[in-house]
């Protein structure tokens, strides 16, 4: 979805104060924006539309889009495309024109006294790290926090800055016969105070197709693979929700192993949609898996022998555990 579509921009516009408000209550870390920089021209992939190379079945810029979510305002330096969420569109006069120009372009669109400076081209950038970034610069004094890589080397299109501090030295900068025009990044940076976050894996970006295939092979890690496959599922079908998926896979394990192995897939779908015929969020997830996991666990001990005794059951059967707080059943029929 972008806002530039006929009807997306009003309604995005209309909607703006009250997503601020409410990422701010969620991010913990006050309003800030977000300019991601996805103009360049990605010589070294021959030329490629580099923010669109899926990873793990997304959008590179996708990707990135979904680690600043939190952001009140976020604005893509490029020219206009679809997106998993509504974004505002801005490019350097003239295009081509370089990491400043592009910055320029998209501060001339932000509001807040922070803003997260992003490349479109961060494979494993998440929430969390975006987090650690804004800390380090609330808490630090320093005109901004960037990550650093795996070789201690500053990455400047990973980092939160003080917009004040970015607009001053990019004033400086520009006053000169060609402007912000071809000048290096490190022109602007070298004039600030930074503080620095390492993380080598936040901080990967994707400049070769050799870097794409690392970071392909990376997701499908054991230790990466379902949250990854988890988030991408969640852009796809549009969906902004954390729930407990330990427990859903508790209860899948469960239905597969009391009932039947097809029971699994079945059942935390039927979860899912007692949850949204509720109209509830995690809460109302966590309420209907509990008693689906309550639900498996008597259709299990009826299997073993250790369910209760009812009419007609043979004398010694056991009483299977029951949580405090389940309800028995009474039916005649029950057992």
């Amino acid at each position: 979805m972008t806002s530039n579509e006929p009807g997306q921009a009003a309604e995005a516009a209309r909607s703006e104060p009250r997503q601020a408000a409410e990422a701010a209550a969620r991010s913990g870390f006050g309003a800030h924006d977000a300019v991601v920089l996805a103009g360049g021209g990605a010589r070294r992939l021959g030329g490629a539309d580099k923010p669109g190379v899926r990873v793990g079945g997304r959008a590179l810029l996708d990707r990135v889009l979904g680690a600043c979510a939190d952001a009140r305002t976020t604005v893509v330096v490029a020219d206009p495309r679809p997106t998993a969420r509504p974004v505002r569109w801005a490019r350097e006069d003239p295009p081509g024109a370089g990491p400043l120009a592009a910055l320029g372009a998209g501060l001339a669109h932000t509001t807040e006294d922070v803003v997260l400076v992003l490349s479109a081209d961060l494979p494993f950038l998440a929430a969390d790290t975006v987090r650690r970034l804004l800390t380090a610069l609330r808490t630090s004094g320093a005109d901004g926090a960037l990550l650093t890589d795996a070789d201690g080397r500053d990455q400047p299109l990973v980092a939160a800055y003080r917009t004040a501090a970015l607009r001053h030295g990019l004033a400086l900068l520009g006053a000169g016969p060609d402007g912000l025009t071809g000048l290096p990044l490190r022109r602007l940076t070298a004039g600030l105070h930074l503080t620095r976050v390492p993380d080598p894996v936040a901080s990967f970006d994707c400049d070769t197709w050799d870097d794409i295939a690392t970071a392909r092979a990376r997701i499908r890690e054991h230790g990466h693979v379902l949250d990854e496959w988890i988030s991408a599922v969640k852009d796809e079908l549009g969906i902004d929700l954390d729930v407990d998926t330990g427990a859903l896979l508790d209860l899948a394990r469960d239905a597969a192993h009391g009932v039947a192995r097809p029971a699994a897939p079945l059942t935390t779908f039927l979860v899912g949609y007692a949850a949204a015929r509720a109209q509830g969020g995690p809460e109302a997830v966590a309420e209907a898996t509990r008693k689906a996991v309550a639900l498996a666990a008597r259709w299990a001990a009826e299997a073993d022998g250790t369910a209760a005794p009812g009419p007609g059951s043979a004398p010694g059967t056991q009483q299977p555990d029951v949580a405090p707080d389940a309800t028995p059943d009474t039916r005649p029929d029950a057992g």
